[in-house]
């Protein structure tokens, strides 16, 4: 199956515009200004992975993931799991072209209203109505919907059953999954889900709505070029008022070779981590930045957990595509969610989804818990396989809440670091410890926190949600960026909110604070609302409605990319 993307020796020296990155807050971007006539390259530091490639089996995953530390650095650069781990907190984040909705759960919630009332926002955020208008574009585009048989799968009863002797009541989320075979907003046609529980592994049938399958494509269609293995270092301000973006071709044995693309525009779309590193690095260069780059880092109230030995089976461990185990379905990685709300304090609102975890580390389960002391039960799965014995009955918490958003990254030996020494004493973490030990209780079970506490992993808090870094403000004192996305310029003879012509972040490190839900359709959203407010800027001509009459597989894509 042909791709959408190229490797760099097909780039030329020059474009109007550059995107840095290919979530949903670069593919937002690329498909607006390539439908405006801009010529628009996209640069992603991973690689392109179709349907059908995915790892479904151990040996692969093992393969596809990259692990940092302080003195550590394993797995190959373009490895699909990017996992950071810090001295204050672990962060695991997608690497390929689609970014994070390759791996996610496709989970798309709007926040609370009260999250967008919080003085920290720019006041045009909440009171110009555009991002209503963002809200409505990205559902329109990745299409979030309720799995319509949700309550068939045992994971969601055994949710539902626990919340509702605990007082709540389980939803249906919508997630960014196409149930039944449809021709999608670009024209590319998707199966229907089969319901294998595979989505945080990477969807090898080809229903889960990521950007690579809707904003990518159409950017491709409407001439934008996309170049993998691009790992961008700094980018730096040319007198004649263009950019220089300073980039790593990451398909060679030696990436030290760096090359030069200009553009008159510099959209960084890296992701919370990838942007932060960019615009510190950049400072570190000369680039006139606030104060504030780097900081209100917010994992977003996130925990991954874990219920063991519930008197029922759950079903919470994938089957993968084609099937491990037929005649089986497990639903998607999130059918339901307890909404625990709290009308008067918004940082006591939590979000509770039952989760699947990937086929492909199935094998390596049992394992896995056996620091926790749980041999007889570990052993016997190893014996009998994870689909039955003790691990048919482990459950997977996904669960998202707020936190004060005080984590900071720093540049260290020319790396990104974290530092939030008292991340792991958020209140959010206890509260979620509570609710969740009920919850697992109500199954018969027993609460795991996290399985490889005390091995390399430590007893530091992860988050799969990482927010901030280039958090919006009402000038250079509150923030690194403004409402519209510009990066605000503190060099002499500027004031507080003079900006960069030309430069923007637009995605996931825009947020001054924690959401309390699934981020990406609130990053889309806010992505719309950039280019919106661009299109004013700069009289672009485009409009954001699906493509009509045109059915098409992303192969067929393939003549418009150049030769």
């Amino acid at each position: 199956m042909t791709g959408l993307s190229r490797t760099l020796e097909h780039a030329r020296d020059r474009y109007d515009v550059i995107v840095v990155g290919s979530g949903y807050g670069g593919g937002v971007s690329a498909s607006r200004l390539a439908r405006a006539g801009k010529s628009v390259a996209v640069l992603e530091r991973g690689r392109e992975v179709l349907a059908g490639g995915f790892p479904s089996r151990f040996p692969d995953l093992k393969n596809e993931m990259q692990v940092t530390g302080k003195k550590l650095r394993t797995g190959p650069s373009s490895a699909l799991y990017d996992v950071r781990l810090g001295e204050d907190m672990h962060v695991l984040v997608g690497c390929g072209l689609g970014g994070g909705s390759l791996i996610n759960a496709g989970v798309a919630l709007r926040p609370d209203d009260r999250v967008f009332e919080d003085p920290c926002w720019p006041d045009e955020v909440a009171r110009d109505g555009l991002l209503d208008e963002g809200f409505r574009r990205a559902r329109l585009w990745l299409n979030p919907q309720p799995d319509p048989r949700a309550d068939s799968f045992t994971k969601y009863r055994t949710l539902q059953s626990a919340g509702a002797a605990l007082g709540h009541s389980i939803v249906r989320p919508t997630i960014t999954v196409s149930f039944e075979p449809q021709t999608n907003v670009v024209g590319v046609e998707q199966p229907g889900c089969t319901r294998c529980g595979d989505c945080c592994g990477g969807c090898n049938v080809g229903a889960k709505n990521s950007v690579a399958l809707t904003y990518l494509p159409d950017a491709v269609r409407h001439g934008a070029e996309l170049f993998t293995h691009a790992g961008v270092r700094y980018v730096r301000k040319q007198p004649d008022g263009t950019w220089a973006v300073h980039v790593r071709r990451l398909d060679r044995k030696d990436d030290s070779d760096e090359i030069v693309l200009r553009a008159d525009i510099v959209i960084l779309s890296a992701g919370t981590l990838g942007t932060s590193e960019i615009l510190l690095r950049s400072r570190a260069h000369g680039l006139a930045l606030s104060d504030r780059a780097g900081a209100s880092f917010s994992a977003n109230g996130d925990i991954i957990a874990f219920g063991y030995g519930a008197r029922e089976p759950v079903n919470a461990v994938g089957i993968g595509y084609p099937a491990k185990l037929e005649g089986v379905e497990i639903g998607a990685a999130v059918s339901g969610q307890l909404e625990i709300d709290d009308d008067s304090v918004l940082a006591n609102e939590l979000r509770v989804q039952e989760g699947v975890l990937p086929s492909a580390i199935a094998p390596v389960l049992p394992v896995l818990f056996l620091p926790n002391g749980r041999l007889l039960g570990a052993l016997q799965s190893l014996v009998n396989g994870v689909y039955k014995g003790p691990f048919a009955r482990l459950q997977t918490f996904f669960a998202v809440s707020h936190d004060s958003a005080s984590g900071r990254f720093v540049l260290d030996d020319d790396r990104l670091s974290l530092r939030w020494p008292d991340a792991k004493n958020e209140p959010v973490y206890a509260r979620l410890d509570e609710i969740l030990s009920k919850v697992v209780a109500q199954s018969g079970g027993s609460y795991v926190k996290n399985p490889l506490s005390g091995t390399v992993m430590g007893h530091q808090p992860a988050t799969a949600h990482p927010l901030g870094g280039a958090g919006m403000g009402r000038d250079s004192g509150t923030g690194v960026i403004n409402h519209k996305g510009q990066v605000f310029d503190t060099g002499a003879g500027h004031g507080t909110g003079d900006v960069h012509a030309g430069l923007y972040v637009v995605d996931g490190s825009v947020m001054p604070r924690s959401l309390g839900v699934n981020p990406l359709l609130t990053i889309t959203a806010l992505a719309e609302r950039t280019l919106l407010l661009m299109q004013q800027d700069f009289g672009l001509s485009f409009d954001a409605e699906p493509l009509q009459g045109v059915r098409a597989t992303p192969q067929d894509l393939s003549p418009f990319l150049a030769a």
